[in-house]
């Protein structure tokens, strides 16, 4: 039986399975949570506070500054990386870009998203929410060819384990324009889970290990806001001559007038305040806790960074030595290596799993193109990759040609030989005539 049988098989089966399941209890229990398990509760309304009191949920996480650059930085490069198709062979493999599905991942998933904005999305649900949901749109309900691929937000998602297979519940707008559920196997959904994946949802970064920090900095953001707000971005104290009182009503009277002339109102006139009686006015310096909150905030910064796994001068914090490499180039290695691939590890062991089953096609993401060097860089690479004297070539002319989306050309699919390399003719007119 070939694999696309079998998958086609399975998946018959999985639906008779189901149906039986429904018939027997039509109310499914999905996720059944007890009203007191707060902290549950509280993640799944997204109402659970921080220790700062400030309530950290995918809303106001992504108002923070750190966490928005956070996660378009990680979408962003998930987004802008090839997910290319391959067979496997006898002797390795061999591509398979013109199979049905490199469309869908690669340019158009359904008629709503594009390629870039559905990774987008599924990436940053997966990071904010724990798991980035799509449903496969199939041919027929017993077919294994799939038309579309819809991502659902995860907050219209419910999860159900049965056994070793889950359920979905989704709710979504149906083609008359009302809002409907349906339930979903598990072969009919593709559930890009984040890390620490129990089997039934992902942890969401901001949830487990940026909960504290984005809380603080969110509290950070509001207490620089409404200093700013209140126009005491600088602070002044008015000295009395030694021997001089003011009465209660003379101190309301300037401060009205100090406020009139140097309030934050738009429009506020800065014309000088005299003062008389010998006032004089002080600018007060800094306080320590000014000095913490502006440390504070770029701590937040940093931990925020470690959560999502990014170096922190991805995210403008450069005031810290880093410990990712020097130069561009080491540094882009390593945050493509931990903290690009682990996530499209999972993202494309899900899909080969849901797509092809045990068939000889797979999907695999290419982030070569992220490791591109300068000119320079590239010329001496792709120069040791063609072979030269005494060096035998890994990659063909056609291959080299290929990565830089260039047209084949004749006899650009054989590896360069050095023990079989020709000496190249003497120039015309030049040759010597044998004696």
């Amino acid at each position: 039986m070939t694999g696309s049988a079998q998958l086609a098989r399975d998946r018959l089966e999985a639906i008779v399975a189901i149906d039986r399941a429904v018939q027997v209890k039509n109310s499914l229990d999905f996720h059944d949570v007890p009203s007191s398990d707060a902290v549950r509760m509280g993640e799944i309304f997204g109402i659970l506070p921080s220790s700062s009191g400030a309530v950290v949920n995918e809303a106001t996480a992504m108002r923070v500054s750190a966490v928005y650059a956070g996660v378009r930085l990680l979408a962003g490069a998930v987004a802008t990386t090839p997910c290319s198709f391959y067979r496997r062979t006898a002797n390795g493999r061999t591509g398979a870009n013109d199979h049905d599905y490199w469309w869908l991942f690669n340019e158009q998933p359904c008629g709503r998203f594009s390629a870039a904005t559905f990774w987008e999305f599924i990436t940053s649900q997966s990071l904010l929410r724990g798991d980035g949901i799509a449903y496969l749109v199939r041919n027929s309900r017993y077919s294994s060819r799939i038309d579309a691929v819809i991502p659902v937000p995860r907050g219209q998602v419910d999860v159900l384990r049965r056994g070793d297979q889950l359920l979905y519940r989704i709710q979504d707008q149906l083609e008359d324009g009302t809002w409907g559920s349906f339930i979903a196997t598990q072969d009919d959904v593709l559930h890009f889970a984040g890390f620490g994946f129990d089997g039934v949802r992902g942890m969401s970064v901001i949830q487990w290990g940026a909960r504290q920090a984005t809380g603080i900095a969110i509290k950070a953001d509001e207490h620089a806001g409404s200093t700013f707000a209140s126009g005491a971005s600088v602070q002044y104290a008015v000295k009395l001559p030694a021997g001089k009182t003011m009465t209660q009503a003379q101190q309301d009277d300037f401060r009205a007038a100090w406020v009139a002339k140097y309030g934050s109102g738009v429009g506020v006139s800065k014309v000088p305040l005299i003062l008389t009686e010998g006032l004089d006015v002080a600018e007060l310096s800094m306080t320590s806790a000014d000095a913490q909150l502006l440390e504070s905030r770029k701590f937040q910064v940093i931990d925020i960074a470690r959560a999502f796994g990014i170096p922190p001068h991805l995210l403008g914090e450069t005031s810290a030595s880093t410990s990712w490499g020097t130069g561009i180039e080491q540094l882009s290695l390593g945050f493509i290596k931990w903290a690009i691939r682990p996530h499209l590890q999972r993202w494309q062991q899900e899909m080969n799993r849901k797509l092809f089953g045990r068939s000889t096609f797979f999907a695999e993401f290419n982030v070569d193109g992220h490791l591109e060097g300068d000119s320079k860089a590239q010329a001496e690479y792709f120069g040791k990759a063609l072979g030269g004297p005494g060096a035998l070539g890994w990659m063909t002319v056609n291959e080299v040609r290929r990565l830089k989306n260039l047209p084949p050309i004749d006899g650009g699919d054989k590896l360069f030989d050095p023990g079989k390399a020709q000496a190249a003719p003497p120039p015309s007119g030049n040759a010597e005539t044998p004696a």
